[in-house]
């Protein structure tokens, strides 16, 4: 497994990319998403991998009660091995990767963990790709 990203929502992403460039990070990319009204970026250190990825929500006035935390990420070798061996101890799946990419699971402190298949998304496979329709997670 490899750490990739910490997500924080923002209210003012040109603010706080500059706060983060005080801090050294710089500016790695963006993704504007029109059609979900909401914008990406992600940062980082030189020559490290691990990134801050900021979210900046359009039309966002603020959060409020620690709502601006939004997850941590990371990658790895074969996801549904690794869900499978966490929902076997008791984790919670709060989104199963049901298209062979992507899952997020939650910790006992309810902080939001993404977790994300190395390569290429894995071919669809079951339990979970029937639990997407059914609600069962």
């Amino acid at each position: 497994m490899k750490f990739l990203h910490s997500m924080l929502r923002v209210s003012d992403p040109d603010a706080t990319v500059a706060f983060f460039q005080l801090l050294g990070l710089e500016e790695r990319r963006r993704q504007e998403v029109p059609a979900g009204k909401f914008t990406l970026i992600f940062l980082g250190f030189p020559g490290d991998e691990a990134e801050v990825e900021l979210t900046h929500n359009w039309g966002e006035e603020g959060y409020a009660g620690g709502r601006n935390f939004g997850h941590l990420a990371f990658l790895v070798d074969d996801i549904y091995a690794t869900c499978s061996a966490l929902a076997d101890s008791g984790v919670t799946i709060n989104r199963p990767p049901r298209d062979g990419h992507m899952a997020f699971v939650r910790s006992p402190d309810l902080v939001s963990i993404e977790l994300l298949q190395k390569g290429e998304a894995l071919p669809s496979a079951e339990p979970w790709a029937s639990m997407a329709n059914t609600g069962e997670w």
